[in-house]
């Protein structure tokens, strides 16, 4: 493959790892990395390295759209990001000292299991009642956002906003160590843990990702582990694919549809990462 048509190739899978990314919440990593390490056969350490820049890139495209739509929970979000900041460096930091084999067995866990918790919040019952929460009552967490899908106003409340936290610390290590925004944590955590709804997860996550991965993004530099030659045509293509996902998907998207969309991408990534450090 010449240069120039690995570039057309990883700016076009960009685009559409930028357009899932903004419509889960998970940053264009997750999309990313598989298709750089498997495909392309790009060393994962420098496919991480493109991936950190991707998030900014997905963050900084979506989030203006949906805080300006009031589907992102910006209190939620500025609570949350006191754990995965600090998450995210301690992750930086952790990758130096984890294999490529070891990488790519922590990524596909972390795929398995968000994508087993997603799949039980699919069969329960969307109308259990949330359980109040002080000190989510005292941060004024809740919250309501307009859903053209549903054509109504929907409110909700928050809670666990403590158990949040805690996750939010493993989020941001793991999105620090594998270069995947931590969305496919933040959004599971936020979802079941703090019951937010999943339209607002998604958001919410978005608007938080690229303060996670920039407070990573420095190591990976100082380390040599960003290639331009990856990272721009990647940083180009996300930023494209999350704008158009914000501006014209999100709102009108069916609930039900977004999440059974997460479950098959986190299963399929899962999967093929997991067979990836088998064999590597």
């Amino acid at each position: 493959m010449t240069p120039f048509l690995f570039m057309l190739v990883v700016l076009g899978f960009s685009v559409g790892a930028g357009l899932l990314g903004s419509l889960l919440g998970i940053g264009g990593g997750l999309i990313l990395i598989p298709v750089l390490t498997l495909l392309l056969k790009v060393d994962i350490q420098y496919a991480v390295g493109a991936s950190i820049v991707s998030v900014i890139a997905t963050s900084s495209g979506a989030a203006a759209a949906y805080v300006r739509d009031r589907m992102a929970n910006t209190r939620v979000a500025m609570f949350l990001e006191l754990a995965t900041t600090a998450g995210a460096l301690s992750g930086a930091f952790l990758s130096g000292l984890v294999g490529g084999r070891g990488v790519y067995f922590v990524f596909g866990a972390v795929m398995a299991w968000s994508a087993v918790v997603m799949l039980k919040r699919m069969r329960s019952s969307a109308e259990v009642p949330v359980p109040a929460d002080a000190l989510a009552d005292r941060l004024a967490l809740h919250g309501s956002y307009w859903d053209e899908a549903q054509g109504r106003e929907v409110p909700y409340r928050v809670t666990r906003p403590l158990a949040g936290l805690g996750l939010m610390y493993v989020a941001g290590t793991v999105s620090g160590m594998l270069g995947i925004g931590s969305g496919a944590l933040k959004v599971p955590a936020m979802d079941l843990a703090m019951r937010l709804p999943l339209k607002v997860s998604t958001a919410t996550s978005n608007f938080m990702i690229g303060v996670t991965a920039a407070a990573s993004a420095g190591v990976y530099f100082a380390r040599g582990n960003i290639d331009p030659f990856i990272a721009g045509p990647v940083c180009v293509g996300v930023t494209l694919g999350a704008w158009l996902g914000s501006r014209h998907l999100m709102a009108r998207v069916n609930s039900t549809w977004l999440r059974a969309l997460f479950v098959g991408v986190l299963l399929w990534v899962a999967f093929e990462m997991l067979r990836k450090g088998w064999g590597a």
